[in-house]
Formats: structure tokens, sequence, C-alpha cells
């Protein structure tokens, strides 16, 4: 060993630091006589595969918990004693081991946490137990109360004495599995095994990826395109002896955890404007905007879980009857809606701002706040009152969507029948009138016939603040590509959505379809002209990025196929609020 430590210390300043910042693992502590520890293997196994590994100790305090999460890119879950049934909701079997009771309700906050923030994970042995037990899976207390699926060849020894470095048994990986991509297609591999607890099924978040040959499930991961991995064997162990097998499993960690922080960073520099949200269709259930509210997609907590600084929250009016009666209520419901979401704005003050420019949006970002933007999402809010758009405008709408799920009085609905073959008379009215008070025309939801008249009207350009592609996906909600064509050439925006049936008509849509779709936009379009209007809480929302919670998965997805920071920027807000300032500044105060 060399002494020479301050010969060590010079060396690292003999030059100027050109080191790049390594991913930060979190691992998971085990407890002994003296109380916390770390196998060598799991912090070796992290540094041999490029990251800074970071011991996390069993402990309780929330906020601690919670400051580390803000630190660490990835969490990897080490192995230990079995976890406390009771926490599942059972009694002890008595096949039950040893239990360490300082390490179950840390270990199971931490993964719940991690999830919400989606931060890569890797739980090995007991993690596995863990990742499967926090999201919403059962657990075996014993593999003996397992069902034998293969008569033929079990059971096996799952818990052997051979010393843990050397493979013990072989297994089976699943086709088209994370763990198959990692491993370079081998659909078997050679593991060691010393455990008596297994997963008996992973969940609803989570799928089995990897079976022993007696049935017993060996490996899991997410189900909804997240970076979660879990593994029942030691991988840690193979690495200790210089056998270089598994030290792709950490490689996977690693490189996750870098693409997540470079998303973050990203998220950092850049303004992330979601284009419409329908959170205010919640409003009479009482949410509770300020917490991690399970009925709606977007709250504090969850815009900033996935980073996400600024959302337009549009007062939706399904369409109705037009009597004046009918017509009367539905204006007093806009009032509502809006006078919500500004009481909203005014409870969270300390934390989030109401704007109505773009200038204001960056102003909040800059002070660490979220931002909302006020919307109406269908003209028959103003019914036959053009003057009621003077009001609205005062305060604070940035945009009107013509129509919804039915005809108005201004246009055609694409859902609707027709009645005036595109714009009305009064519906040119109000283009010229919302043109006149710098309101963004918004044709989501519009006849292919109004939008060509709305396009063909405007004196500055429109934009679909919630559309996806009808080549990708037949549906009338849709914009063909001449559409979008046209559009583009006016100025206007495209805002991707992320509602299932305008991505796909048949199977599960998921994020992948969403980057499906702003690809063709792009491809069609040009960059400058696409953007991001999710739809959440109005049926928005798919496997990968299902709530605010999960828009750094998109960035993150969006990076991997090629997006720049620059075209990053465009995407997440810059092309339509480029069409808000056109907008604004095209007001008449005359």
């Amino acid at each position: 060993m060399d002494f020479d430590w301050k010969a060590k210390y010079d060396a690292l300043h003999s030059t100027f630091p050109t080191h790049k910042r390594r991913p930060v693992i979190g691992i998971t502590g085990n407890f002994g006589d003296k109380g916390c520890e770390l196998a060598e293997g799991y912090y070796r196994s992290v540094l041999e595969a490029g990251g800074t590994p970071f011991i996390i100790p069993p402990y309780e305090d929330k906020d601690a918990l919670l400051g580390v999460l803000d630190h660490i890119d990835g969490l990897l879950l080490s192995g230990g004693g079995d976890i406390n049934p009771l926490f599942l909701n059972e009694d002890p079997s008595p096949q039950l081991g040893s239990i360490n009771p300082r390490r179950d309700l840390p270990e199971l906050l931490l993964v719940r946490l991690a999830y919400d923030r989606q931060i890569p994970m890797l739980g090995i042995c007991r993690g596995i137990q863990m990742l499967a037990a926090a999201l919403d899976g059962k657990l075996y207390q014993d593999i003996s109360h397992a069902p034998c699926k293969h008569e033929s060849e079990c059971p096996i020894k799952h818990d052997q004495s051979l010393p843990r470095e050397y493979a013990s048994h072989r297994i089976s990986v699943e086709q088209d599995s994370t763990l198959e991509h990692i491993f370079g297609g081998n659909h078997t591999l050679f593991v060691n095994s010393f455990h008596h607890q297994a997963v008996a099924a992973p969940g609803p978040h989570l799928r089995v990826s990897a079976t022993a040959p007696d049935g017993i499930i060996e490996a899991i991961e997410s189900t909804e395109h997240k970076s979660i991995l879990g593994v029942q064997w030691h991988p840690e162990c193979f690495i200790l002896r210089g056998d270089r097998t598994m030290l792709p499993l950490f490689q996977w960690l690693v490189g996750e955890a870098s693409s997540f922080r470079e998303a973050i960073e990203l998220h950092e520099r850049i303004l992330t404007l979601d284009s419409h949200c329908d959170t205010p269709m919640f409003f009479d259930q009482d949410i509770c905007f300020n917490q991690r509210d399970p009925r709606i997609l977007v709250d504090l907590h969850k815009m900033t879980e996935g980073h996400l600084d600024a959302s337009i929250m549009v007062a939706y009016l399904p369409q109705g009857e037009r009597d004046d009666e009918s017509l009367r209520k539905v204006t007093a419901k806009t009032y509502q809606l809006l006078d919500g979401i500004e009481h909203l704005v005014v409870s969270n003050s300390k934390h989030i701002g109401l704007a109505r420019t773009p200038d204001e949006l960056y102003q909040l970002k800059a002070e660490g706040k979220k931002a909302i933007m006020m919307g109406i999402e269908n003209g028959y809010a103003i019914g036959r009152d053009l003057s009621l758009l003077g009001h609205f405008r005062r305060r604070g709408i940035v945009y009107m969507t013509l129509c919804h799920n039915g005809d108005n009085d201004i246009c055609d609905s694409a859902r609707g029948k027709g009645e005036h073959g595109g714009l009305s008379p009064f519906g040119r009215e109000v283009v010229r009138e919302m043109n006149r008070l710098g309101i963004m025309v918004d044709l989501s939801h519009a006849a292919e016939s109004s939008f060509w008249d709305a396009l063909q009207l405007s004196s500055v350009p429109i934009v679909c603040s919630h559309s996806n592609c009808r080549s990708l996906c037949d549906h009338p909600r849709n914009l063909t590509d001449e559409q979008m064509r046209a559009l583009a050439e006016r100025g206007g925006v495209m805002q991707i959505t992320l509602y299932e049936g305008f991505l796909r008509r048949d199977g599960q849509a998921t994020i992948l379809d969403a980057v499906r779709h702003i690809n063709h936009a792009v491809e069609v379009m040009g960059i400058e002209h696409v953007g991001i209007g999710t739809d959440f809480d109005g049926d928005g929302g798919v496997p990968g990025v299902a709530s605010a919670s999960e828009l750094i998965n998109l960035t993150r997805l969006l990076r991997q196929v090629g997006y720049n920071e620059q075209q990053l920027r465009m995407l997440w807000g810059e092309n339509f609020l480029r069409v808000m300032r056109e907008v604004q500044l095209n007001v008449d105060e005359n």
C-alpha cells in the first residue's frame, strides 16, 4: 500500500479538473451487530460500472429520506433479512427467517418515493422482494409455499452452501424483456442462489422477466417503461471474484441513472409547459392541490416530481343545449371554474403563480415557483355573446378551444353533425375578435371544415392545444398530414396529447406511441411547430407518462431517440409561447 496520501492529493489537483460528474447510486445499508453495514460487492460493482456509491442507512426521518432522494440518481436495494409479513397484512409462517425491524419501513418508503420520482432502481435478493412489496405485489414467506409449476424439474435448491461467487442454477429470461436486452439477447443465465423468500406475484406495476426451472420468479421489471429491475440472485458476488458476467446489470443501473440526471438538469435550464390539462374538472371533489392527491394527475407534488414548470388549466364545458337558459348557465359555470383556478393559485401562492404572458412564466420559474395559465375549452362558454370574450381575456385566459364534442354556435365539431359547414357567421366574428383581443384560437376538437375556415381567416397563427396525427391513429379528432403542413406554413403549433384513443386504435397505447406521434409531427411540420399538451385529468395519460410526475420520462425517451437540448426546449414550450407572443402582440386596443 502506498502511504503517501499527500502525493495522491497533489495529483488530483495537478491539472485543470475535467472529470465528469458520475451518477450517484444510493445503496441501502444492512444492519449488523455494530449498526449499519454493507457487503463490499455492492459498492465495488457500482464503482466498476462507473457510478459513485452512496450508502443509505436505515432510518425513518421523512425529511432526511426526501433529502437523499433529491441527491441520488439511482437506487440499489441490497440483500439482507426477511421482510416483516405484517407490512404485507399477513401473519408470520413457521418458515419465516430473521427480520430486521429497522430496515423494512424506511425501504418501503424509499421505493415508493423513488417510484413517484422516476428514480431508476435495481433490487437484489431482498431488494427484489422489497420492490414487489412496495409496489403492490405479493411474497412467499418461504419458497415451500410456492406451488410447483414444472413437476419434472422441481423443486430445486435455492439456498445453497457453495461459495456465493459461483453459479448454482440456471434461469430462463423472457423474450423482449429489459433483462434480455441487458444480457445481449441471452435467454439462459447461470446465477447463484441464497434465499428462501421469493416473489409470489409482481403486482400491477411490474412483470416477471426471468424464472427458475421450478417456476420461482428470479427477476421482475417495470410494465410502465420505467427504469425498475429486480433480481433474486446476488450479481455483486461474481464481480468480487473478478467474474464480469453480471457487470451489465450495474452498468444498466448507472446508465439509467445518468440519463435520469441529465434529463433533470436539462429541465432546470429550460421552461417546460403543458399546454392543456383538465384538473379544474375535479374542483367539485374538494381536491388537495398541495398534496399528492390520488384523484388527480396534476398537483404540486406531481409537477415537482416530473419537473414540470407550467400548466395551462382549462375551464372545460361539455357541449349541451343552446337555448338561452342553458347558455346562461354555461357562462356562469365558466366563471365558476376560472374562479376555482384563481383560488387554487392564491391558496398556494408560496409555490404557484398565475401567469398571463410568456414573460411571466419565465419570471415565476426564476422565482422557483410553478406557473398556471388559464384557458377555456369550448366556445360554448360565450354562447352567442361576443362581448364575453373581452371579459374572459381580462380574467387572464390565453386561449379558447372553439368547440368540443358537438357543434355549437361558433363552428362544427369533429364529433358533430356538420351544422354550419365550418365556421358559422358568428364564428367568423369570434375568430376576428379573438385576434383583436390577443386570445389564441385553438382548433383541437374542430371539424376539418372549421379548421380550414379558421386557418384562412385568422390574422395570426392558430394552435391545436391537444391533438395527434391521423396517419398514425385514424380518429376524426386527429389532424391529417395536409392539415399539419398547412398549420405549420401559417406559423401555428400542434401539441401532441397523451389520450390513448388519439394515440392508437388497437391495443394499449404507451409512452412509445406518444414519441411516435411527436416524431411524425416533427417530420411533417418541422420541429418549430410541435409541442406537448397532455390532456391530464381529461383522460390523458398512458403507461410511462401517466401523470405529471412522469413527464421526465418523456424527456428521457426523447433524448434517447436523438432530440438535442434546443429541440427539447422548443417542444417543451418555446414553440407554443412563440405563437402566444405573436398573438398577444397583435392586440388592437380600439
